[in-house]
């Protein structure tokens, strides 16, 4: 079987990425910077194994795709943090920090796989963005700009990556019942007012992304590169749907 290595795997949408790949017939490698979280999850995927790693650590993340012994066939990076607060507040730290984890480990662990990649043949590459790098969201700090920088980048590596027969595609999950959106719809009320802004009427799920992940990584998506799937129930193209609006406009235009 096939390797596949995803990042942030511990836990949230990375573990059910994890577990959707290796019901799809890959060999999983699980990574993320808790080594004890990480191998526990691996414990209860067939054939998965954990690797504690930093994924913004250049040496280290070569170390470890040295450490394989085969080329991925699709590394999916899902690794993610967020610090959220006022930009006119925010800790340069902490600005810096979800570019490291979001953006910077996203490039360092793309390149890696591609250079080996490139050297067996080719592979997919699946980035993880957010529809907070479409459409913005208040006191979400840098995450929104590093989100839109992986979508950016994640076309220049398409471009320069492509005669190598390497896809790299993104998926930008959308309101995710999941994952580091869990602490959001502990709250009733929240979670409700959220739903009934979606199109669909429902949250997202960690599996939804999952599907759209082994998609992309699949040979069902062998012409598809450079794009950014939004997975989001519909909700970041219906802006206009919750603006007010008089009955009246719905007959401009109209003819006899």
């Amino acid at each position: 079987m096939a390797l596949a290595v995803v990042t942030g795997a511990a836990r949230g949408i990375g573990f059910a990425i994890s577990n959707r790949l290796a019901d799809d017939g890959w060999t999983v490698a699980m990574l993320d910077v808790d080594g004890e979280a990480v191998t526990t999850a691996a414990s209860k995927i067939a054939g998965a194994i954990g690797v504690g790693v930093d994924v913004a650590d250049e040496p280290a993340v070569e170390a470890t795709f040295d450490a394989f012994g085969e080329t991925p066939g699709l590394v999916v990076n899902n690794a993610g943090i967020v610090r959220f607060g006022p930009l006119m507040d925010l800790e340069l730290a902490k600005f810096e920090a979800v570019l490291r984890v979001n953006l910077t480990a996203t490039y360092i662990v793309a390149r890696a796989a591609a250079r080996r990649m490139a050297k067996a043949g080719g592979g997919a590459i699946v980035n993880i963005t957010s529809m907070n790098g479409v459409a913005p969201g208040p006191n979400a700090g840098s995450y929104g700009a590093a989100k839109a920088g992986v979508a950016l980048l994640t076309q220049q590596m398409a471009v320069e990556w492509g005669h190598l027969g390497i896809r790299i595609n993104c998926v930008a999950p959308g309101l995710i019942d999941g994952g580091m959106s869990e602490p959001i719809y502990s709250d009733p009320s929240i979670r409700e007012a959220r739903e009934s802004k979606v199109p669909l009427g429902r949250l997202g799920s960690s599996e939804d992304i999952a599907a759209a992940v082994a998609f992309l990584g699949s040979s069902q998506a062998s012409y598809i590169t450079g794009q950014n799937l939004l997975v989001d129930g519909g909700v970041t193209m219906s802006i206009i749907a919750h603006l007010p609006r008089p009955a009246a406009v719905d007959t401009v235009g109209m003819t006899k």
